[in-house]
């Protein structure tokens, strides 16, 4: 059995990821591919232990948010990544390793280590990183009703996006996030479709 695909989508806030991510997953099911969906964080003790920390960040160094996200990948990948991919599941994740790497490189950690640090991770087949300026992103979280949180502020969301726009991984695909939902989508189609061209034909 051929092991799974693992797309990742990432981007600041407020670029449709989970609402993207969603959509890909009814096409590839509807295709009649073995389909799992995921989120980091997550929603285990690490995941948890996150959150709780994002309510009062002030109290923790970015070493400290660093070393959270970090321990709860590592449960992600060991008890749901690794064994769907494994099994022939594609696996669909919302935020990874370069959501950390720009997160906490805004942050001033050093960006190279990060990606040193990750070295128990596997590397995406591909990472769909949704792109358009903070003031789109922010205009869309208070659309959709909410109030920014720390991450979701423009000054913080222009630090972490120029972060992203440094990283040269292979397999980064740079989708304009700007456009209507569906021009996005259909963009996502393009460069995810072709991974599963060999399987289908």
């Amino acid at each position: 059995m051929s092991t799974g695909k693992l797309i990742v989508f990432e981007g600041i806030d407020g670029m449709g990821k989970s609402s993207q991510l969603a959509l890909l997953a009814d096409v590839l099911r509807q295709r009649g591919l073995p389909v799992a969906t995921t989120h980091e964080p997550t929603d285990g003790p690490h995941g948890l232990a996150i959150r709780e920390m994002f309510k009062a960040r002030d109290r923790f160094r970015p070493e400290d948010e660093l070393a959270a996200f970090i321990a709860d990948r590592r449960q992600h990948v060991a008890e749901f990544l690794r064994p769907r991919l494994a099994a022939g599941v594609h696996v669909l994740c919302d935020r990874y390793y370069l959501s950390t790497i720009a997160y906490q490189g805004a942050q001033g950690l050093d960006v190279p280590a990060i990606l040193a640090a990750h070295d128990f991770a596997p590397q995406p087949d591909l990472a769909l990183l949704l792109d358009a300026t903070p003031g789109v992103g922010v205009a869309r979280i208070q659309r959709r009703g909410d109030t920014p949180n720390d991450f979701e502020r423009l000054e913080t969301l222009a630090k972490v996006r120029l972060v992203f726009s440094t990283l040269s991984c292979p397999f980064i695909r740079r989708i304009d996030a700007s456009q209507p939902f569906q021009a996005v989508h259909r963009q996502i189609l393009e460069v995810t479709l072709p991974l599963f061209a060999e399987r289908q034909s």
